[in-house]
């Protein structure tokens, strides 16, 4: 009661074979591989390409010094700041 020994898959091996063919067993391995080809190709182009773009950097304008800011009323006529 183990698994399959080398005899019944020898057995199953010419069960398959008669049923599908030669040459359709061919094909489908042929399939097989093209699509295991494909899919390692898939996998190197997705590698080299980032899934997610960095964010664009913002650039930061030169800021020119402000003006002084002008006396107010209560300033010029020599009060002082209010406190």
């Amino acid at each position: 009661m183990g698994g399959l020994s080398l005899p019944h898959l020898i057995i199953l091996a010419l069960v398959v074979l008669i049923l599908f063919g030669r040459g359709r067993i061919s094909e489908m391995m042929g399939d097989f591989g093209k699509g295991i080809k494909s899919f390692k190709q898939g996998m190197n182009e997705g590698a080299e390409t980032p899934l997610v773009q960095p964010p664009a950097q913002i650039q930061q304008q030169p800021v020119a010094p402000a003006a002084p800011a002008a006396p107010t009323a209560a300033e010029q006529a020599g009060s002082g700041p209010a406190a």
